[in-house]
């Protein structure tokens, strides 16, 4: 049976990492699916036949280490700060630069490690300054060396061979400088040394905090939910830790309280802020049979309400894990990115090799040669390459999570920015699903109310919307019920056989249609129209009618404005789905569609080379959801179309896919430009680190390559940023 873990990775620092594990993992027997998420520390495993721990044993076989199961939100935890100990390091890092260079611009020397007068001395406290700033960058160097042993190698191997090389040679230098030989001052590079380490750390904490503040969005989530909560035991209220609520506990909430956890009101009314959750700010109300989501806030009434889903299974778990797996999808230009970094330090090795080679070849002197190869090894560290994607696709899924966007994967947010076509379903999803008796003809012997009766008591048993329009007066029994897939439904009352449905309904069991006027008189005030149907006779002709959600009409203008096609799909006859349409001011409609068909006629559009949108609610519209280009399901919807849709918008608001639309084109034109800025990084930085422009006396040395690799992401990071600005 197969199986999903969601781990917290250690030892990630770049995207060779994270590409490295991904591409071992998928080799792995028992591994059906990884995906790596560099930002967020997790991984996300699909497996059967094994275990979670050969899971872990692999992950630590590719040099990372599993730090357990990603359980809930503040398992996405924040860096440790470094601050105080960068700010002793940058104290450090001024006074060996002061030493290792008062003597190029003039200055004043320490007599005793003076580079002139006691060469030894200076050469010995440099060493020194080195050891410990290669004890405080050990992580580094153990991660680099790890990981090129096992084949992987990733930032970090960059970093600790321009390390390693730089204070080798340095150590070879100084005890030639021991026994005479005072040429080799010239081959000192314990500052090189010292200030690499110093900047990658320097550069690494920026990376961090800027990964932790894409994380934020997602924290707020789970931080506006309260620590306790009153509940109701033998009519005494007694404070609990929300630890200590149990599913089936009576919660009290007062004015100015937050809801503590899912669940329904039992008694009282109120007004609630869901804001948080779905984006809308306008207070919703709240009666007696109405959802509370935990975290939403009780304005104005004092209401108790049952306790339903606690913990893990509550709304706000649920779009955590929802978001938390959603930015650990890969999308095509994520996966392009991820494969690229992955040949690229490799690459890299060669390339500063071969410069080595080519450097000794021509006659330059040793030191100058392994120079310029810690330089290259530096100054092209994959770390911009590795953020320029990750970053911006956390930092859109918390934009579209506070926006009421619930994004399942990634590829739909890249997808949404080419939508070329919408097609929306009608009932639930352009209009509220509050259907209602707009007139009932009634052919038959009863009276209205017992023919009412048996309607409502028939489409008690079903779960179209359609049948919403019936409730309160469903006291018959009903026997043999079953659901006509398209037409209707049938089932028996007092021995009675009874059908309801479309017009399809007449023509299946072959009715002639003898109301054809009252038929018309439904159709031109755009009702839904079902037939009820006694023993084969038509015993009554309903109308039923919808209203259109709130500013539904201006955002389809909207949608027109955009260049954007927007279809109405419907089962309602030609007429009825023109009126309504008319008044939505759609030009395309799509109706008389059985259920099944739904998913062929977006077939037909994508077949054209349509990129669609589908735009649903119900257990019917499920297929067409899948079949699409990228399918979203209203909030209202029912559990099946909720599941199937690659996008759940949490307020209902139709309004929030042009939000949707709008944070992708952003989020896409912000990607390309880290990408550009990455890659024209690495191409001009690399042939100065070569020296290809000393003839034109450009040169670079490593310490000026760390700091140009540091400067390189923090670009990277802050256009990743601006994108909560919008």
């Amino acid at each position: 049976m197969m199986k999903k873990v969601v781990l917290k990775i250690d030892g990630m620092t770049c995207s060779a990492c994270s590409s490295g594990l991904e591409k071992y993992l998928k080799k792995q027997s028992g591994i059906i699916e990884a995906n790596v998420n560099l930002v967020m520390a997790i991984a996300t495993i699909t497996y059967d036949g094994i275990k979670q721990k050969d899971i872990e044993k692999y992950i630590a076989e590719a040099g990372f280490k599993s730090r357990g199961e990603f359980k809930d939100i503040n398992d996405l935890e924040e860096t440790k700060s470094e601050k105080k100990t960068l700010i002793i390091f940058a104290i450090l890092t001024v006074i060996l630069m002061y030493v290792s260079m008062a003597h190029m611009f003039g200055l004043w020397e320490i007599p005793l490690i003076s580079h002139h007068k006691n060469p030894i001395n200076y050469g010995i406290v440099l060493c020194i300054f080195t050891i410990i700033f290669i004890g405080y960058g050990f992580n580094i160097i153990r991660s680099g060396i790890k990981n090129l042993l096992h084949g992987m190698p990733n930032m970090d191997t960059l970093v600790s061979l321009g390390v390693i090389s730089s204070f080798l040679y340095s150590l070879y230098g100084l005890v030639n400088i021991f026994i005479g030989n005072m040429e080799y001052m010239g081959a000192l590079y314990f500052e090189s040394t010292c200030m690499i380490i110093y900047f990658v750390k320097l550069g690494r904490y920026i990376e961090n905090i800027s990964k932790d503040k894409t994380k934020d969005a997602i924290k707020q989530l789970v931080q506006i939910t309260p620590k306790i909560a009153t509940i109701k035991r033998e009519d005494k209220e007694i404070q609990v830790s929300i630890d200590e609520v149990k599913v089936g506990d009576i919660i009290i909430c007062r004015p100015g309280e937050k809801i503590a956890v899912d669940g329904t009101v039992l008694k009282g009314k109120t007004h609630v802020d869901e804001a948080f959750i779905t984006g809308e700010s306008a207070p919703v109300a709240k009666v007696v049979d109405s959802k509370v989501i935990a975290g939403s806030i009780n304005y104005d009434g004092v209401i108790e309400y049952k306790a339903e889903k606690i913990g893990k299974d509550s709304t706000i778990s649920e779009i955590v894990k929802l978001v938390v797996e959603s930015t650990n999808t890969k999308n095509k230009i994520q996966k392009i990115a991820d494969r690229v970094s992955g040949y690229f330090v490799p690459i890299l090795v060669i390339i500063a090799i071969i410069t080595f080679a080519i450097y000794l070849i021509l006659g330059n002197n040793f030191s100058d040669s392994i120079n310029t190869f810690v330089t290259v090894l530096v100054v092209a560290c994959p770390c911009s390459l590795g953020l320029a994607v990750p970053l911006v696709i956390v930092v859109s899924n918390g934009l579209c999570a506070s926006k009421g966007i619930f994004v399942k994967n990634s590829q739909a947010l890249e997808i949404a920015k080419s939508i070329d076509t919408i097609v929306f379903d009608k009932t639930g999803t352009l209009t509220y699903g509050k259907l209602k008796i707009y007139k009932l003809f009634n052919y038959s012997n009863i009276s209205e109310n017992e023919l009412l009766s048996i309607i409502s008591s028939l489409e008690a048993n079903s779960t179209h919307p359609i049948a919403t329009a019936f409730k309160g007066n469903n006291n018959k029994q009903v026997e043999d019920f079953k659901n006509i897939e398209g037409i209707g439904i049938q089932g028996k009352i007092d021995n009675t056989q009874y059908y309801i449905g479309s017009k399809r309904i007449l023509e299946k069991f072959n009715i002639v249609n003898t109301y054809e006027h009252d038929y018309e008189i439904l159709v031109n005030n755009g009702c839904s129209i079902m037939y009820v149907i006694e023993n084969n006779t038509i015993i009554g002709l309903v109308g039923i009618k919808d209203t259109i959600r709130k500013n539904v009409i201006d955002f389809i203008k909207k949608l027109e404005n955009r260049n954007i096609n927007v279809i109405m799909l419907t089962g309602d006859n030609k007429i009825t789905a023109k009126i309504i349409s008319e008044e939505l001011g759609i030009k395309n409609t799509i109706s008389e569609v059985m259920p099944e068909n739904k998913s062929n006629e977006i077939k037909k559009l994508i077949s054209n080379n349509k990129k669609v949108m589908m735009v649903g609610d119900g257990i019917n519209d499920a297929p067409a959801l899948v079949e699409a280009t990228i399918g979203v399901s209203i909030n209202e919807g029912t559990d099946v179309a909720i599941d199937s849709a690659d996008v759940v918008l949490m307020n209902n608001d139709l309004n929030n896919i042009l939000d949707f639309i709008n944070i992708s084109k952003k989020s896409y034109k912000i990607i390309k430009q880290n990408l550009f800025w990455a890659f024209f990084y690495n191409v001009c930085m690399i042939p100065i680190a070569m020296g290809i422009l000393k003839p034109f006396g450009i040169t670079m040395d490593p310490m000026f390559g760390s700091i140009a690799m540091t400067f390189s992401s923090l670009t990277v990071i802050i256009n990743s940023l601006r994108l909560k600005k919008n």
